[in-house]
């Protein structure tokens, strides 16, 4: 049993923070804004969509200190024990004057109203930390998590381009005491239990993996947060009254990302951010999709466990990792059980889990030859929307027929689901453009897809059909190009 310590330590700029008494849903948006009066952090949306609210969390990971861009709006406050808060308020220049970002967008004319434009400063901020000399896809990659109403983008991303004319990140403040943060995070590392009660409710940040286990068995109801990105809505959209939370987004032993030859595992604490360069690397396919998902900020805090715990009909991962044939690991205490990944999902809002157990793992199999994968989310928004309909296709062909099809939908049903009809069409067919229309018609008998507010159902099945055709013209040279070399 570890230690049990009763406050939560955070560095807010330059001061260090220590609070025995919050609520565990507090945000930290509410925090800056009502108890620290840094109102240069806006409240747009409050469910993570605008980006007004954008800070800076930097966090150990892998022995070395990341500073990312999050939402404030829907960050709990526990969940930043151990880590340092930059707003700003915090940012400033070598010579005490305006930061680099901050000078590029006032004589780049990238403000007028100014709502937004301290989230935007944060966002290139984190975006020129890491690359000086970004291009505009790049910019346009980080400022997807932040609109603006009044300036328009054109004025932003020439401010972005020119940042780097104003100073270098190796002379930015962060930079320079890079060393000093470190060592204060290090310093707030204590290998404790974190329990935090306020008014009767409870934030719990377990010690490390074993101690969850065993915190999860003696709080079954409890909810387990790990990147909010759902939870936070519960709070600030359905104003839901929240009693014990189990904070797991700290959790190393959940971050990893293990590569062997035949599968990737990927704990269920790996964030969007942290799992798209490993996974990409073996499904490139993926790479253009990993940017339709959320916003930077979002990838930055989501995690893929959740995404799949969380049992959405909609989710981005699920059709993706159902299609690639993925199981996932359940943990209760100390047994592990190993389900496939379709298996999962019983039905609308209700999966395959057991009173204790929770998501600890997902194994992926890495591709043998003759695969082709193809994944298409359509969205009313490009950016940062939830999916109307969204397809993953897997087929291996051999001589040039499909020996295996695993064709996996969201939004088509209550749940992730395989269309069964389809494949079956499509197992001994030559690859070509009649059998993937063949199968195209197979799937009113896998799905009866629901009319709501992002799409009806005419146009779900409509746009499914169509995805077969498109993911036939996208992929019919991929084989001859394989031969050929």
């Amino acid at each position: 049993m570890p230690s049990i310590r009763k406050d939560i330590r955070f560095w807010l700029n330059d001061e260090l923070i220590v609070l025995d008494h919050c609520s565990p849903s507090e945000t930290l948006l509410d925090y800056l804004r009502l108890e620290r009066r840094l109102t240069g952090t806006k409240e747009g949306c409050a469910e993570g969509d605008c980006g007004a609210c954008t800070t800076l969390v930097g966090r150990l990971f892998q022995g070395t200190l990341i500073y990312e861009s999050v939402n404030a709006c829907i960050r709990f406050l526990p969940s930043l024990d151990g880590c340092h808060v930059v707003t700003i308020e915090g940012l400033r220049g070598t010579d005490g004057g305006l930061h680099p970002v901050q000078q590029a967008m006032v004589d780049h004319h990238g403000s007028q109203c100014g709502f937004c434009t301290p989230g935007i400063v944060m966002s290139l901020y984190a975006l020129w930390m890491t690359d000086p000399e970004p291009t505009r896809d790049r910019i346009e990659e980080a400022l997807q998590g932040n609109l603006c109403r009044c300036t328009g983008y054109a004025p932003i991303i020439r401010a972005a381009v020119a940042i780097s004319g104003y100073g270098s990140p190796a002379s930015d403040w962060l930079e320079q005491e890079r060393k000093r943060n470190f060592k204060r995070l290090i310093d707030l590392k204590d290998g404790a239990r974190v329990v935090l009660e306020s008014d009767g409710r409870r934030a719990i940040l377990p010690a490390n993996l074993d101690d969850f286990s065993h915190v999860r068995l003696e709080e079954p109801d409890a909810i387990i947060v790990a990147g909010a990105t759902d939870v936070g809505l519960w709070v600030t959209k359905q104003m839901r009254d929240l009693q014990t939370l189990i904070f797991i987004g700290h959790l190393e032993d959940m971050k990893t990302v293990i590569c062997s030859q035949t599968h990737i595992t990927i704990g269920a604490g790996v964030t969007y951010s942290e799992a798209q360069q490993a996974i990409s690397g073996y499904f490139p396919h993926l790479d253009a999709f990993w940017r339709r998902i959320a916003g930077q900020q979002i990838r930055n805090m989501g995690t893929i466990g959740g995404n799949i715990a969380n049992g959405s009909p909609i989710g981005d991962m699920p059709p993706v990792l159902i299609a690639l044939g993925a199981d996932l690991v359940l943990r209760k205490s100390w047994e592990q059980r190993t389900i496939r990944l379709e298996d999962f999902f019983l039905d609308y809002g209700k999966q395959d889990r057991w009173e204790g157990d929770f998501v600890e793992a997902i194994r992926i199999p890495i591709p043998g030859p003759g695969s082709l994968h193809g994944v298409y989310k359509i969205s009313k928004r490009r950016d940062e929307d939830i999916s109307s309909v969204c397809v993953a296709f897997h087929l291996v062909v051999s001589g040039g027929k499909i020996v295996k099809a695993r064709i996996a939908f969201g939004g088509m049903a209550a749940t992730p689901k395989r269309a069964s009809e389809a494949e079956a069409a499509l197992k001994g067919q030559a690859f070509s453009l009649a059998a993937m229309q063949a199968a195209a018609d197979r799937l009113p008998l896998d799905f009866h897809p629901i009319s709501d507010m992002r799409a009806s159902a005419d146009y779900r099945m409509r746009v499914a059909k169509n995805l077969f055709e498109q993911f036939w013209h996208d992929k019919r040279g991929a084989l001859s190009l394989e031969a050929a070399e």
